[in-house]
């Protein structure tokens, strides 16, 4: 998420009344996570695991609950609950806007545009030429459609990352400031889920089709030409890169790449990433032939042993 306009590292200290490192006039430019983070930026860190990551990243406000030495050309924010603080920047400076109306009037709907009834569209929302929103849909603030995209009944696009801490009281919510991004000529089908990113985009690819109930979590990008069937779950800050094609009851483990053209067969459990241009199966997920000749293998398995408890005796 990028400000409106520069704040000052003095600024942003204020907002959350917690000490700096470095120069008070210091530019900030807006906040966001490591894996969509550019100069300018703050990211959060609270584990000693991710001090290294968040401090050598292209972040240049490092938001941290330790005091550590401060590598050249950034600066610190030194918090003792920076998940709290991260929250309370996001609130700030991208609060929630209540809607009044079904189709919200800050929202751009193109010529040959459809909308069928009792559909929600929120603020900010941009929907492209020839497009058609089907009945039910809630598209939330911020989305963007492109042309000629197809969405059936029940979707849900731009709910909140599915992003929670821990404490002795219970889960504490990361608020989401991000957007779901839908290029042209998408099709989506019936009671679907894409999650807005948390300061970044989930992406889904021009030409890219999905069946109906399907999840896709937080900061996703799904590349062009994808095709996704029925009751799959991409899990957040995944990549499915180009015409990657994933058959049903599929599901993902956050933070994988899927290469190009790869197929995934149905009920296989992404568990890390995977080529391109090869077919999967299974879980933990492996090159197709090679699971399917293992189950072979298998089945023979009772067999072998009978023929060696015959022998023994």
């Amino acid at each position: 998420m990028k400000f409106i306009q520069p704040r000052t590292l003095k600024e942003i200290a204020s907002l959350i009344d917690c000490e700096y490192v470095g120069d008070s006039s210091f530019e900030v430019l807006g906040m966001n996570e490591f894996h969509v983070v550019t100069a300018g930026d703050i990211v959060f860190v609270d584990h000693p695991k991710y001090y290294d990551k968040a401090l050598s990243s292209k972040a240049t406000v490092v938001l941290i609950n330790k005091k550590v030495d401060c590598p050249e050309g950034k600066a610190l924010l030194i918090s003792d609950d920076p998940f709290r603080d991260f929250n309370i920047l996001t609130t700030h400076f991208k609060p929630f806007q209540a809607s009044s109306k079904a189709i919200s009037e800050s929202a751009k709907i193109g010529k040959g545009t459809i909308i069928q009834p009792n559909c929600f569209i929120g603020n900010n929302v941009v929907i492209g030429q020839n497009s058609l929103i089907h009945a039910n849909v809630s598209i939330f603030d911020d989305t963007i459609i492109g042309d000629n995209v197809v969405i059936q009944s029940g979707t849900v696009l731009g709910g909140n990352a599915f992003y929670y801490k821990k404490r002795p009281e219970g889960y504490d919510q990361l608020l989401s400031s991000g957007r779901v991004v839908i290029k042209n000529d998408v099709h989506i089908g019936a009671s679907c889920t894409i999650d807005r990113g948390v300061t970044g985009d989930t992406t889904i690819g021009a030409g890219s089709k999905l069946d109906n109930l399907i999840q896709v979590g937080h900061d996703t990008i799904i590349g062009k030409k994808c095709l996704i069937a029925s009751q799959s779950g991409i899990a957040g800050c995944c990549i499915l890169e180009d015409e990657v094609t994933i058959w049903g009851q599929v599901g993902t483990n956050s933070g994988i790449t899927i290469g190009a053209k790869a197929i995934i067969l149905g009920q296989t459990g992404v568990t890390k990433s995977v080529e391109g241009g090869k077919t999967y199966f299974g879980t933990p997920i492996e090159e197709s032939r090679a699971k399917l000749k293992e189950l072979a293998l298998l089945r023979k398995l009772p067999a072998i042993i009978k023929d060696l408890k015959e022998n023994e005796s």
